[in-house]
This record gives structure tokens, sequence and C-alpha cells, in this order.
């Protein structure tokens, strides 16, 4: 049992009477998956930790939680719920994010040990459906996810680099204020106009609405969240689905409001940069190759690449004014923390595939293709955009996981007002508060 799973037996060893925890299957590498429960109420919420093995908050997040639920009866008899905590979606891929999960919490130490594993790879999506979903993690998510049929699951991710913000798969109202009141309160900035949001409605300032997936290419699923995902799995159960962000270096110009002086020269420049990148970036990996044939592991590593390196161009056309006359999709109007939120994305596309190149040199035992050198500048120096030119900042991880933990709580406080009561006789109903049942509106 890893250092997370021991500190939640812990917990259940101080409260034997209310908390559980369970084993729910095993990663595709034999490691258990472990569900934190809390509490002995009828309705159900489900929060997952760890869906992007980069974004390890999530752990520290579901520990905090359990020990609120515990701590105060208004979250879990008053409510009539149980919380479900799973600890971790993807330990395997998080095991590879270890070398930067002790610090030092540079910008360059993270990039340098960055890990997401392929699109492919990833336990929340369902490129092929929930029928043929073919990870272990994966089904065990949509086995809980059928069991509890949860009111409400919430997905704990985080931003590399920018602000915090919400995605919502149905509207909690007001929910906008108490993101706004928790990052003010804790210095976070909101991220008022996401990249992956980019064609989403926006439910208030930095709360957005995922549209409903829509089968198309790879490309733009990573791009739009298109594909079929477990965030919409439970949705005939009148689940509302919280994805909520919370940054780990903190950029204030993604909530300024103000308007660019020339939004498009913004646009073609940040264009042309990736474009550049990705093109130097694929000579890069062309030199590498030959040297890869009998180096162990480089295929997990270079399977996100490919994923970059295809969307990177693509991503380019659609966002400079001079390639994307004619597309289907119009671009939103832009103000700064749009054209930020945009410009920090391209830049983590190169720094994230130059730093997975840099693992897979450093793997492979040798200097393979003598880029190592080559990898590092470009690291430093993008590295350096990001600290120098937009600002960013590390924000401690127990603040990162106190907003995440106060967002998760907002959306239950939420959410719980319209969720199904069950009556004695065993009958489901409504509670007072509900109008309108959710799975009817």
């Amino acid at each position: 049992m890893d250092e997370l799973g021991v500190r939640a037996a812990a917990l259940v060893a101080r409260h034997p009477r209310d908390a559980r925890l369970r084993r729910v299957g095993t990663s595709r590498a034999g490691i258990p998956l472990w569900l934190l429960s809390v509490g002995h109420g009828s309705r159900q919420a489900l929060v997952v930790a760890g869906p992007h093995a980069n974004e390890p908050v999530g752990g520290a997040t579901v520990l905090r939680l359990a020990e609120r639920a515990l701590a105060d009866p208004r979250l879990c008899e008053g409510a009539d719920v149980t919380w479900n905590l799973l600890l971790c979606l993807d330990p395997d891929g998080s095991r590879r994010n270890e070398r930067w999960l002790g610090g030092p919490y540079t910008l360059g130490h993270y990039f340098r040990n960055f890990f997401r594993p392929g699109f492919l790879e990833q336990p929340e999506w369902l490129p092929d459906g929930a029928g043929a979903a073919r990870l272990p993690e994966t089904r065990v998510l949509l086995a809980l996810q059928d069991e509890l049929r949860p009111f409400l699951q919430c997905s704990l991710h985080g931003v590399d680099v920018g602000g915090g913000f919400v995605e919502l798969t149905r509207d909690l109202p007001g929910l906008s204020q108490r993101v706004a009141h928790t990052a003010a309160r804790l210095g976070i900035p909101r991220e008022l106009g996401p990249y992956d949001t980019l064609y989403w409605p926006a439910l208030g300032p930095a709360v957005y609405r995922i549209p409903p997936p829509v089968k198309k290419d790879m490309a733009a699923a990573i791009t739009e969240a298109a594909v079929e995902s477990t965030w919409f799995h439970p949705h005939p159960y009148g689940t509302v689905t919280a994805i909520v962000e919370s940054p780990m270096w903190g950029v204030a110009a993604v909530e300024d409001p103000s308007q660019p002086a020339d939004t498009d020269a913004v646009l073609r420049s940040v264009s042309r940069a990736l474009r550049r990148d990705t093109r130097l970036l694929k000579d890069i990996l062309a030199r590498m190759r030959p040297h890869l044939a009998d180096a162990p592991d480089v295929a997990a590593l270079l399977a996100p690449v490919d994923d970059y390196l295809l969307v990177g161009p693509g991503l380019a056309d659609s966002w400079d004014p001079d390639t994307r006359f004619g597309t289907a999709r119009p671009l939103p109007p832009f103000d700064t923390a749009r054209l930020t939120a945009l410009a920090i994305s391209a830049r983590r596309v190169a720094l994230r595939t130059a730093g997975l190149l840099r693992q897979t040199v450093t793997t492979a035992g040798d200097d393979a293709g003598g880029v190592l050198p080559e990898l590092d500048r470009l690291i430093d120096a993008w590295c350096a955009h990001y600290r120098d030119g937009y600002g960013a900042r590390w924000i401690p991880v127990a603040r990162q996981a106190e907003y995440q933990a106060c967002v998760v709580l907002a959306a239950f406080r939420l959410a719980v007002r319209h969720a199904p009561v069950r009556h004695r006789s065993g009958e489901t109903g409504w509670g007072s508060g509900a109008a309108v049942p959710m799975h009817l509106e």
C-alpha cells in the first residue's frame, strides 16, 4: 500500500464505525485501487482522484474531504450522504511522476519529469464506448458509477500553469459565486477562458458546461473532450459531474478581462510559435529514433509524444487568422484572460513533448542522437517564458488542496438539495428542494 493508502487506512482505524476502505480493483500493473467511504447515507457522492497521472493534488484533497466529512455531521448523516473517495484512478501513471513530486517545485524539474500516458491509455476516456472499455481502471470506475448511482461525481484535476475552473455536465446555479469567493480567499487565480472550454458555454465566471460527447477524430477528442467519457456515463442516473481544476503554478493574467491591443497579432504569433516548435521537436524525434530500437520502456513515453505532435499543427491552424478562413467553427471573442490561457496551452504542448523526449533519451541509457543539450536548452527557455513572461508562481500544495476541497464542498451543497432520498419503505423520492428532478430537466 502506498503512502496515500496508508494514511487512508490510519483514518479508518481512528474511525472504524464511520469509515471503510475497500479494494475495488487493480491497475494494469497490478496496483490496488482503493475506495475510502465515509458515512452511511442512502445518497452517494463519488470523488475521483488522480484521473490524470501528472495531477497529484486530488490525493491530498480526498483525505481532506474525508476528515471534514467525519468531523461535520451535516456532510454525512445530516444530509443522508455517503462519501466515496477513489484514492487514485491511474496509480501506474502517477508512479511515473514520482521524480518531481518530492520537489524542488520548479517548472524545469516538473517538465523534465512530467508523464501523462497517451490519449488511449487515459482511464477517464471511452473512445469505443463503455461496453468496449479495455483499461481495467476504466472498468473499475464504470462499475462504481453503476453500483453507486451518485447524485454528484467530482473528478479532481490539476492545471500545471494557469488558474482554477470547473466544468459541469449539469448546471449548479450559484457555483461560480462560491468559486470566486474561495479563489479570492486563497489567492488562486480563476481561469476565465480556459483553452479546454474554448467553444463551451459559460455558466458563470470560471464555470463551464461540458457539451454532450460526439465521436470525432482523436485530435478533436483531445482538444474538445469530444469522445464519450466516464464524465457522462452516470448521466442517466441524474448525476451531476464536476471536473474541478486546481492550478499548480498560478498566472494572474488568466482572469484579466481587459481587451488586448491586437488579438489577431497575438494569435498569429502563438500559432507560428507552435508550428515552429512542433517542427523542431519532430526533427529531434527523427534523430532519436534510430537509437531507440532496443531501448526498454520507450513506447509509453512516445505514445503521448505522438499525440502532441499530431494535434499541434491542427491547433495552430485553427487559431491563426491567416489559415482558419472557411473553417466551420468561428473563434469566440477574446479578452486578455482567454488569449493568455490559449498562449499558455500552446507552450504546454511543446514543453510536455520536450520533457517526454528528454526522458526517452535518459531511459535509453545514452544521448540518442546527441539531442540532450538541445532539449535542455528548449525546456529552460520555455520555462523561463512561463516564469518571466507570464509571472507563473508556485502555489503551495496545501493551498491547492484546500481550494479544490472547498470547490467540491460548494458543488456538494448545491447538488444535494436536489438529490434523490431513500424513504424507509425503500422507495426513492426527491428532496423538498427539488421542484424538478434533475434527470427530467
